[in-house]
């Protein structure tokens, strides 16, 4: 204190005796502080460290300070990542309508080569039906004919066997082209997808919905029923 007061009390004595002391000097000089740079310094390094600290919450959390380029950054990335979100299901749209549209395109295909095929099996079955008629004539013509009059050598012989062969050889030839006949024993139990019920005959010794007589045989081209066998059926 002592040193402050001699300083003070000199710098007042200059004042006072000396002209151009005091024309350079104001007259609140002698009274500042010893320090005024200093303060100032102190004052402005106090006021940067108070606005470097984060804002405190009610409940005494710190808020980060967030600059206008950062809140447009977030905004940004708000934007793209909805966009994002947007573009994804987009393309999950598009991978799920691809999918389906492969799909019926295989289907399409599938059922075009099915038909093909089709077409290429029965497409003979009109021609197939109009031969079975020539083979019901030559099953006829030669279940006409007597088996006592077959074992005499002569011309009905002849023709007799000349039918047969001509009949067996029709069947190879239906046979090799995929016509096979449905032939039903008596006895054996109705199936209506081979054979077609004519008639039903009440027999009691006889289990009912079974075949009872025969009239035609059927035919099956490539398992395909295209004539069904006329059959009596037992009546129940």
């Amino acid at each position: 204190m002592a040193s402050v007061n001699r300083s003070t009390m000199l710098a007042r004595t200059l004042y006072r005796h000396s002209t151009p002391f005091r024309r350079t000097m104001p007259l609140g000089w002698m009274y500042r502080s010893r320090h005024p740079l200093s303060a100032t310094a102190g004052q402005a390094t106090q006021s940067s460290e108070a606005s470097k600290k984060p804002t405190t919450g009610a409940e005494g959390a710190e808020i980060p300070q967030v600059s206008a380029a950062e809140k447009d950054l977030q905004e940004k990335i708000a934007a793209l990542t909805k966009e994002n979100e947007s573009l994804v299901e987009k393309v999950a749209d598009y991978q799920d309508k691809y999918q389906r549209t492969l799909a019926d395109r295989e289907n399409v295909r599938t059922r075009l080569e099915k038909q093909i095929s089709d077409a290429k099996q029965f497409g003979i079955q009109g021609f197939c039906k109009d031969l079975l008629e020539v083979s019901d004539v030559f099953r006829k013509a030669i279940d006409s004919v007597p088996e006592e009059k077959v074992s005499v050598p002569g011309d009905l012989k002849t023709l007799y066997d000349g039918l047969v062969m001509t009949e067996t050889q029709l069947l190879s030839v239906f046979r090799r082209h995929g016509l096979e006949p449905v032939e039903p024993k008596v006895g054996d139990k109705f199936d209506p997808s081979l054979q077609e019920a004519m008639f039903e005959v009440p027999l009691p010794d006889h289990p009912p919905g079974t075949i009872a007589q025969i009239i035609r045989n059927g035919w099956t081209l490539h398992a395909r029923c295209i004539r069904s066998a006329q059959v009596g059926v037992v009546k129940a």
